[in-house]
């Protein structure tokens, strides 16, 4: 086939969804702000209703660089946020960044290229966990582990391709419209429902290991946990909203969690069941010391209980979602604008 003719690109807007990012927040902003481009780039900071610093380092950052736009978020939910900053998008790419994500030099200038060199419609990179303290640590080593995410391209890195869902994303505006922007009903999992929509509507999602963006992960058991239970919970409702979509990787989580229960349960009647759950006890201490090999003994130690954690919680909101969706999907603009 030939190579796609490169698309003339008026600029990039950068689209970030904010609550309660003080931590991170300006050192996010500043790596998209240092990005060398040959066109105009501006920065959407779509902010909830944090209960920390968050707003006050907003309004320094705009105040510091006009390139800095705020726009009210209100519901402080991710979906509307994105909506929101697209809405105020002045350019016709639009690159997503979390408000704890950190832009590798040149992201921005590779995802042009990539977009044009491949026609397509989402193009994204390696999600590359990296913490600050022996929790996020660990939390890292597991993320960048078969053994934590299964086989997820966008974490552990792989060839470049096609692919279901890469991270975060940038897009030509023309297929945001096409499909109608994010589903709002998805409080999670948005990316993956859109990308899933983007790819049944014919668009090509393009996984690249040369785009990296550093992600901080969450800081506490507690924090960790809540996460991951929402993962699980909104992956159901994907799977319910989208057939087809669910594959073994995202069962194997509430498979264990039914396994291990069952297991821990009937061994009162049967004591050989308890080799299940202490089976899985002997797995995610010898893998978590497997994949962390290199790293302190604060780290090393952490593993099996963070591993634990990704999976279990993960699993117990798949297995619990009760999460019913209400209103109408997306629509293309035009098909909007139609009805009007």
């Amino acid at each position: 086939m030939p190579a796609p003719e490169p698309q003339l690109t008026d600029g990039v807007s950068v689209i970030m969804p904010i609550l309660d990012e003080e931590r991170h927040l300006a050192e996010s902003v500043t790596a998209i702000l240092r990005q060398e481009l040959p066109c105009p780039v501006e920065v959407i900071l779509a902010l909830g209703p944090s209960s920390d610093g968050t707003d006050d380092v907003a309004a320094r950052l705009r105040a510091a660089d006009d390139r800095v736009k705020l726009v009210t978020n209100p519901t402080g939910r991710t979906p509307d946020a994105l909506n929101a900053a697209i809405a105020a998008a002045s350019y016709d790419v639009i690159a997503r960044v979390d408000g704890h994500g950190i832009l590798s030099a040149g992201y921005l200038a590779t995802a042009m290229r990539v977009l044009d060199e491949t026609g397509a419609a989402n193009v994204g990179g390696i999600m590359d966990a990296e913490g600050t303290t022996d929790f996020e640590r660990a939390v890292a080593v597991a993320m960048k582990s078969k053994i934590g995410v299964g086989g997820v391209k966008f974490k552990l890195g792989g060839q470049p391709g096609p692919a279901e869902t890469v991270y975060l994303g940038v897009f030509r505006r023309s297929w945001l419209r096409r499909v109608g922007g994010y589903d709002t009903r998805f409080t999670r999992a948005q990316d993956w429902e859109m990308n899933f929509r983007i790819r049944a509507a014919g668009g090509i999602v393009w996984f690249t290991p040369e785009l990296k963006v550093t992600y901080r992960p969450r800081g506490s058991f507690r924090t960790l946990a809540r996460q991951y239970k929402q993962y699980g919970q909104w992956r159901r409702v994907v799977a319910r909203q989208h057939k087809g979509s669910i594959n073994a990787r995202y069962l194997a989580p509430p498979t264990a969690l039914a396994a291990i229960a069952a297991g821990t349960v009937g061994g009162f009647l049967w004591r050989p069941l308890w080799l299940i759950p202490a089976g899985y006890a002997g797995a995610v201490t010898v893998g978590g010391a497997m994949i962390s090999a290199g790293s302190t003994p604060s780290v090393r130690c952490r593993m099996p209980a963070v591993l634990a954690t990704m999976h279990m919680t993960w699993g117990y909101g798949f297995l619990t979602s009760r999460i019913r969706l209400s209103g109408d999907a997306p629509r293309a603009l035009e098909d909007r604008l139609s009805d009007d």
